[in-house]
C-alpha cells in the first residue's frame, strides 16, 4: 500500500550578506564587521576541526569531524585509504534545541 510522509519544505535559503544585514539591525555592528566575522569562522572553523578539536559555538552548538572506514582483520593491513564518509557533525547548543522545540506544524496541499 502507498503511504505518505511529512516532509520538510526548504523556502530558500538566506544569504551572508542577508544575514549580515540582519545581525547588523540588531548590534552596533557594521555589515562589514558581521561579514568579516562569518568570513573568518569559515577560515578558522576547518583549520580546528582538522586538527581533531571539536568547535564550541556556546549556545548555537558544537561541530565535529566524522567518518568511517573499512573494517582490516590487523592494523598493518589499514591504510588511511579505508577512511569513507568524512563529514562534520553539527550538534546544536541547549538554546538552539529550545528554539526548535518550539517549531509548529501545518499541513499544506
Amino acid at each position: 500500500a502507498k503511504k505518505w510522509y511529512a516532509s520538510p519544505v526548504n523556502d530558500g535559503k538566506i544569504s551572508k550578506t542577508e544575514l549580515a544585514k540582519e545581525i547588523t539591525g540588531m548590534s552596533s555592528l557594521s555589515r562589514g564587521d558581521v561579514s568579516n566575522v562569518i568570513e573568518s569562522l569559515l577560515e578558522a572553523i576547518p583549520k580546528y576541526l582538522l586538527m581533531g578539536k571539536s568547535v564550541s559555538l556556546g549556545e548555537f552548538g558544537t561541530l565535529r569531524l566524522s567518518f568511517s572506514s573499512d573494517g582490516v582483520d590487523t592494523p598493518e593491513a589499514f591504510n588511511t585509504g579505508k577512511i569513507t564518509g568524512v563529514k562534520v557533525v553539527f550538534t546544536p547548543g541547549t538554546e538552539l534545541k529550545r528554539a526548535i522545540e518550539a517549531v509548529s506544524f501545518e499541513r499544506t496541499e
